[in-house]
């Protein structure tokens, strides 16, 4: 049978090669609407993996199908926890509610979203906050505290945790190093102090330019 190994999304260990194929088209397709470069990162694997698939026989192509409906997620069930998710970041987001809407156990639920995505559930909605506050970061001049409880996160400095564990880096240092404008409010303070600084220079060099410069 024929095997690919995914370093991404799925670990290491070796799947049925259609079984991987079928795993990132159904992520895609969940990511489409959320993520688009998430989803075509998905499809080129696909087609990546395709280009070398063997034709699979009817009974293996069977077999490959019953393993991933045990092992994941069916596709509807991928689309509406995603979609779910996405809908309720700015809210409490408990595991027992998203496999209601799967309509599985939570531990049946929590082994298949992990099979299909990759990670456990928690996990996912966290990195989905990170990325609405990223987002946030980029087009608003919303405090770090206003986009935390936007994300759902609870104060500030759980926030600040969370997205230097996924991130690297502060939220403050993140936005300064995304945001164009040095001025803009990576942080009240950070933002304040840069504005200060800018208007002492101009008003030093305002009056340089009376006194006429060098020997003036």
């Amino acid at each position: 049978m024929t095997t690919a190994s995914l370093s991404e999304g799925w670990g290491t260990a070796a799947v049925p090669l259609a079984t991987a194929i079928a795993n990132l088209i159904e992520l895609a397709g969940a990511a489409i609407e959320s993520d688009r470069d998430v989803a075509r990162d998905c499809i080129t694997r696909a087609l990546a993996l395709l280009r070398g698939m063997r034709p699979a026989g009817r009974r293996e192509a069977a077999s490959l199908s019953a393993k991933r409906q045990r092992g994941g997620l069916a596709p509807w069930q991928v689309r509406r926890v995603v979609a779910y998710i996405d809908a309720h970041l700015a809210s409490r987001i408990r595991v027992q509610d998203v496999a209601a809407v799967a309509k599985l156990s939570v531990s049946h639920f929590s082994r298949a979203f992990k099979t299909s995505l990759g990670v456990p559930p928690l996990v996912y909605v966290a990195a989905r906050r990170i990325d609405l506050a990223c987002d946030l970061m980029l087009t608003t001049d919303e405090s770090i505290c206003q986009i935390a409880l936007a994300c759902g996160l609870c104060d500030q400095s759980h926030f600040c945790r969370v997205f230097r564990r996924i991130t690297g880096a502060s939220p403050n240092v993140w936005r300064r190093a995304h945001c164009g404008d040095p001025t803009h409010r990576a942080g009240d303070d950070d933002g304040r102090d840069v504005r200060a600084a800018q208007a002492a220079h101009t008003a030093d060099a305002s009056r340089y330019a009376a006194a006429g410069g060098p020997g003036g």
